[in-house]
């Protein structure tokens, strides 16, 4: 960047500042981000008639789950910055104009969820707490709730909090299909209150289950959940779950609640697992999701569930790379999946532009997706 830019760009922030009502200060970063991008940028993606995409945000460093908080702000887990972010967009049109450091010097963060007046953020040993006591917009209290998660194999933490209060983290496998030494891993965490006190097994057996949603309406926890590999391009499927408290969902003896792990498995390997809500595509990694809670969308969508699909790794065709929908009625699929956000894929030259992360319903009725290999936020709005 040339000495004429960082000048512009300081002097856009100053102006900024003074005009929202606060002075800039050196530990309080904010970065333009008006510049417009290239309507390139979007045009591969393909959604339904009527929808129409932009990009919401640019210039980011792996940014995974996203979440609004009380501001208005979009907050987000910008994993390769080691920190998070907040968004805004204090002129309504659907474009960020200026990302303001919230938190820095955290571990490659990976979720957050605002509760009871703080953020709670998902870093690989556990999880930290951060709150703005003075309204100043920067996380001055920090503390460190959970920090002895290990963090070999799957390392991302997924913090999600239940209607009465509880906090459950999701904690990932060490391995592709093993026997735990650590029964924390491959499952589901709970603990009695935002203090992460009393800390015991929610649910087991899950392998990854990155995404945690909860239910607007029944309070139920919901789960994307990721198979096994070197069972072929099909099996065993990728997986939707309700997690409920005691259960075990079957790894690594059992997949989807009825395919017996050939390495691990046995005769009664699938007795008294749970079964999936639906199951998915093998390979396709199913990382965020969210319940459409908006009204911008049509009647159709509400209350469907959205998932972002990440992408394969080591499948002989590739697949994923996508934002997807499952159409309920309360809590019971009346569709099967279908497609609503595609293009990051082209299938054709198998060519990948990007990789959906985490999903956020917007104050606007909007769908908010990260992608966090072309570091961008994209905004998925509903044109009447």
């Amino acid at each position: 960047m040339t000495r004429t830019r960082r000048w512009q760009i300081g002097a856009l922030v100053l102006v900024g500042g003074l005009l929202s009502g606060f002075a800039p200060r050196p530990w309080l970063t904010e970065t333009n981000l008006a510049p417009l991008v290239s309507p390139a940028a979007v045009s591969a993606i393909r959604v339904p008639p009527g929808f129409v995409v932009n990009i919401f945000a640019r210039d980011l460093d792996g940014p995974r789950f996203i979440r609004f908080g009380p501001d208005g702000a979009l907050y987000v887990a910008e994993r390769g910055a080691d920190r998070i972010v907040a968004l805004g967009d204090r002129d309504g049109d659907g474009v960020a104009e200026a990302a303001r450091v919230f938190a820095d010097r955290l571990d490659r963060p990976h979720s957050l969820v605002f509760h009871a007046g703080s953020w709670y953020v998902g870093v690989p040993r556990g999880v930290v707490r951060l709150a703005d006591r003075n309204g100043d917009g920067v996380a001055e209290a920090r503390e460190t709730l959970i920090d002895s998660y290990p963090t070999d194999g799957h390392s991302t933490r997924t913090v999600e909090f239940l209607p009465d209060g509880r906090m459950v983290v999701s904690v990932g496998s060490s391995c592709n299909v093993c026997i735990e030494d650590d029964p924390r891993r491959a499952a589901v965490l709970v603990y009695d209150g935002a203090n992460a006190s009393g800390e015991r097994i929610f649910a087991r057996g899950l392998r990854n289950a990155v995404g945690l949603a909860v239910h607007p309406v029944s309070g139920e926890l919901w789960a994307t959940n990721n198979g096994r590999d070197w069972l072929g391009d099909d099996l065993p499927p990728e997986a939707l779950y309700i997690v409920r408290d005691g259960l075990d969902y079957g790894w690594p003896r059992c997949h989807n609640g009825t395919i017996v792990d050939p390495d691990h498995g046995g005769r009664d390997a699938c007795r008294n697992i749970a079964v999936p809500v639906v199951n998915m595509q093998a390979h396709s990694a199913p990382l965020g999701l969210a319940f459409y809670t908006g009204s911008a969308f049509p009647p159709e969508y509400r209350g469907d569930l959205f998932v972002a699909f990440h992408g394969s790794w080591n499948r002989s065709t590739p697949t994923g790379y996508k934002v997807v929908r499952l159409p309920l009625d309360g809590s019971r699929p009346r569709g099967p999946v279908v497609d609503f956000a595609t293009g990051w894929l082209d299938e054709n030259t198998q060519r990948v532009s990007g990789r959906p992360v985490g999903l956020a319903v917007g104050p606007d009725g909007a769908l908010y997706v990260s992608d966090d290999k072309a570091g961008l936020i994209y905004r998925i709005a509903y044109r009447r």
